[in-house]
């Protein structure tokens, strides 16, 4: 059986649209095949199932956001106007509503929490990475100087992190720019001072 061709990230970008639009369970087979092009067989054939397509989708979102994040945060430049970026890109983001751009793991983990526990694992584990590897940078502003010697980099990335939560929540029901700019200052001066 010849295997069928096709870019596998679109593929993944397009099904991870749909899972967003709709959530896992009101996203059908019909939705999917719409979303990347495929037909049913072939999304079975290379993903074994829906399922296989959101864990590979959840793959490719992780993979496309360390790659963001690595570029945003490179090692030669200071931390601190990285991350204000950063929370810029958030609130640009948060003011799109456009829900292609919403955090697919935090919606993936609230929607399959109690109905898959591997998954749930799955999804923990990728926003703990997404926390430790912004905890990084915070040691590396505050071994830089950047931050003061007494500041704590675990509960510093912990706070960011609920923050960030949090931005993301608010801008559901209050996409103002402006609003959620003065958000995203307030946090960036809280990690600083």
């Amino acid at each position: 059986m010849r295997q069928a061709e096709f870019d596998r990230e679109q593929v993944l970008r397009s099904a991870l649209k749909a899972f967003l639009n709709k959530g896992y369970g009101k996203t059908s087979m019909q939705d999917l095949t719409k979303a990347t092009g495929l037909h049913p067989g072939s999304i079975y054939c290379a993903f074994g199932n829906k399922r296989g397509l959101l864990v590979a989708s959840v793959e490719q979102y992780k993979a496309d956001r360390d790659a963001q994040f690595a570029a945003t945060f490179p090692s030669d430049a200071p931390v601190l106007p990285c991350l204000k970026r950063y929370l810029d890109e958030l609130v640009n983001e948060c003011h799109s509503c456009d829900s292609s751009r919403a955090c697919f793991l935090v919606k993936a983990l609230n929607e399959m929490a109690d109905q898959d526990a591997e998954l749930q694992a799955e999804l923990s584990t990728s926003l703990e990475s997404w926390q430790a590897a912004l905890e990084a940078q915070i040691q590396r502003a505050k071994d830089q100087g950047e931050l003061a010697a007494d500041k704590n980099p675990a509960v510093l990335a912990r706070y960011l992190v609920m923050g960030i939560y949090g931005l993301r929540t608010y801008a559901q029901t209050h996409p103002q720019r402006e609003v959620l700019q003065q958000l995203a200052d307030q946090l960036y001066l809280s990690i600083c001072h």
